[in-house]
């Protein structure tokens, strides 16, 4: 591996995405290339066996377990915002989280962390006082789970505001996605926002080496990430993240 390259940062990915006889994903490709599995909670995608199935394949490749919770919102695969008081959306979070932390207790593995999924992901990174609702609800649950977020230019914000909550964050980038100066994703629907294999390769080894991307305007932006969101979702993805596991050195 070229010594110029930090090692220390962790791959993530969105898996346990199957429902009934419709499946999503390579979850089984992908996994053994991976660090942190962020598993669907059942609102935007997943039912009970797949939850089984995907936890118990993370405990056979000793991949630490995250739970994906969404709006309610299956029919639109949790990509549609949904308008919730305060205090339903925590129940909501905690009924999610349960879920796969009970699933998980029952198969000897641990839950670690929390990353929300979809709009519900896209509306607290742009919504302080949702950020904070969601936090509060991560911070609330019964045992300590990890916040996994976007890494941006808002970083130091995000952590004073954890810190109150007493609330361990992770900051992730992303593999394919092209950013802008602020340090947030270019929207898909304009030209240019996902990055093909070699372009999202680049954009790795230049994260990984000094800590900074390109954005969509050319300048270099700072990005602290402790995690790399890739995806496996077709034989692209998996030859995408199969080429970055190759910079790094799996724990």
């Amino acid at each position: 591996m070229n010594p110029l390259i930090k090692s220390s940062i962790k791959l993530n990915c969105d898996l346990g995405e199957s429902f009934g006889a419709w499946q999503m994903g390579l979850d089984e490709q992908v996994m053994p290339l991976i660090d942190q599995a962020n598993i669907a909670c059942g609102f935007h995608a997943g039912d009970p066996t797949v939850l089984v199935n995907t936890l118990t394949l993370a405990k056979q490749h000793q991949v630490d377990i995250g739970a994906h919770p969404s709006y309610d919102d299956k029919q639109g695969f949790g990509r549609r915002s949904v308008k919730m008081q305060a205090d339903e959306l925590k129940h909501l979070l905690w009924y999610q989280i349960a879920a796969v932390d009970g699933v998980a207790t029952s198969l000897g593995v641990e839950l670690c962390y929390v990353k929300p999924h979809g709009a519900l992901y896209n509306d607290m990174m742009a919504s302080p006082a949702l950020l904070e609702t969601v936090m509060q609800a991560v911070a609330s649950y019964h045992k300590p789970l990890k916040l996994m977020l976007l890494a941006t230019g808002s970083a130091a914000e995000h952590r004073l505001l954890a810190k109150r909550h007493q609330l361990e964050l992770l900051f992730e980038a992303f593999a394919d996605r092209r950013y802008k100066s602020d340090g947030s994703l270019t929207p898909r629907c304009q030209a240019g926002s996902v990055l093909d294999h070699q372009a999202a390769l680049e954009q790795v080894q230049q994260l990984l080496r000094s800590g900074t991307v390109q954005s969509d305007t050319g300048d270099s932006v700072t990005i602290e990430a402790d995690t790399l969101c890739v995806h496996g979702d077709n034989p692209a993805a998996v030859a995408l993240v199969k080429s970055i596991r190759q910079l790094l050195v799996k724990p």
